[in-house]
C-alpha cells in the first residue's frame, strides 16, 4: 500500500521530531504522558531503516495527531541508545506514561504497523468521536487516500468494534485497492448482522460487479474485435463495458454504457443504464469520472 522510498531529511513530518539525547527527556519521556510516541533508533548506512520509516511516518500521521513520532540517530546519539540497550537498527519503543511499553526491533509490515499505531491512538483518546472518525475516513475515501481511510475506519472499529459503517468503509477501501479477494474474505467472516445491515449489503453488491468485472477484464481484446465486427449488437457492447471496468478504464467502460443509452435507451428493461448506476456506485460521488458522466446521463435522459 505504500511505496518506499529513501531519503536522509526527516525532518518536516507532522507529528514527528529529530530527537537528541538533549531534548529525549522533554520530546520523549515528558511528552510520553499526553500522547503515545515511537521511538525509532535508526542510522544513515541502514538500509532496513530507510524502508521502516516512511512506513512509520505514514501510518502514524493516519492517527491525525495522536501520536508522535520521535528519531533517534545512534551515531549521533550513542548515549541514549546504550541506556535502551538498543544492539541493533532499525529499533522502535513505545513510550506512554513516561516508560518504554513495547517495542520491536527490524522491519513489520504496513498493516501490522498500522493496526498498532491505531489502537495506541484509540486509547489516547483525544476527544474524536465516533463521528468524527467516519467523517474523516470518508474525506480520505473520497480522495482516493485509502491507507488513511483504512486507519480511520479501524480506530472506529477500536472504538466499536460492529460499526456497520466502518465495515462497509473497510470493505469499500479493499475494492479500491483493486483487493478484491481480501475483500471478499473480510466479507465471508462477517458476523451475519453485519451481513445483512444495509450499509454491508450495500457494499457487497459492488464487490460481487468488481468481481464480475474482474473475470471478464481478460476477455476485453475478444470483446472489442467483436464489438468492431458487429457494432449493432447491444449485448457485447454491454459486455464490453463490464470488461473495460473490469481492467481498469472506468472512463471507457461509462462512454460504452451512454452510448448504448444513447442508441438504444429500452435495450433489455433500461440494463445499460441500470450497469451504468453500478458503475457510479461502484466508483464513488466524488469521482471525476462519475461527476462527468452523470451530466451526460442527465442530458441523454431528459433531452
Amino acid at each position: 500500500m505504500v511505496s518506499l522510498h529513501e531519503t536522509t531529511d526527516h525532518s518536516g513530518i507532522s507529528g514527528s521530531v529529530d530527537v537528541t539525547s538533549a531534548s529525549f527527556m522533554a520530546e520523549v519521556v515528558e511528552a510520553s504522558k499526553n500522547q503515545p510516541v515511537i521511538v525509532d533508533f535508526w542510522a544513515p548506512w541502514c538500509g532496513p531503516c530507510k524502508q521502516l520509516m516512511p512506513v512509520l511516518e505514514k501510518v502514524i500521521a493516519e492517527t491525525g495527531g495522536k501520536v508522535k513520532l520521535a528519531k533517534v540517530n545512534i551515531d549521533e546519539n550513542q548515549d541514549i541508545a546504550a541506556q535502551l540497550r538498543v544492539q541493533s537498527v532499525p529499533t522502535v519503543y513505545v513510550f506512554k506514561d513516561g516508560q518504554p511499553i513495547d517495542g520491536f526491533v527490524g522491519a513489520k509490515p504496513e498493516s501490522e504497523l498500522r493496526d498498532m499505531m491505531q489502537q495506541l491512538a484509540a486509547q489516547a483518546g483525544g476527544g474524536e468521536n465516533i463521528e468524527d472518525l467516519l467523517e474523516q475516513a470518508e474525506a480520505a475515501h473520497a480522495e482516493k487516500d485509502f491507507g488513511a481511510a483504512i486507519g480511520a475506519f479501524q480506530s472506529v472499529l477500536h472504538i466499536e468494534e460492529n460499526n456497520e459503517k466502518a465495515v462497509a468503509g473497510l470493505l469499500r477501501c479493499l475494492i479500491g485497492l483493486d483487493d478484491l479477494v481480501s475483500a471478499q474474505d473480510m466479507l465471508d467472516n462477517l458476523p451475519d448482522d453485519l451481513k445483512s445491515s444495509a450499509s454491508v449489503e450495500e457494499v457487497a453488491k459492488r464487490l460481487a460487479f468488481a468481481l464480475k468485472a474482474s473475470e471478464q477484464a481478460g476477455e476485453l481484446t475478444d470483446l472489442q474485435q467483436a464489438v468492431a465486427e458487429d457494432p449493432d449488437n447491444m449485448q457485447i457492447r454491454y459486455d464490453l463495458a463490464i470488461a473495460q471496468f473490469g481492467s481498469g478504464a472506468s472512463t471507457d467502460a461509462i462512454s460504452t454504457l451512454l452510448d448504448m443509452i444513447k442508441n438504444n435507451r429500452n435495450w433489455n428493461d433500461d440494463a445499460a443504464r441500470l450497469q451504468l448506476l453500478e458503475i457510479f456506485a461502484a466508483l464513488g460521488a466524488t469521482a471525476p469520472e462519475v461527476k462527468e458522466g452523470r451530466k451526460q446521463l442527465s442530458s441523454l435522459l431528459f433531452s
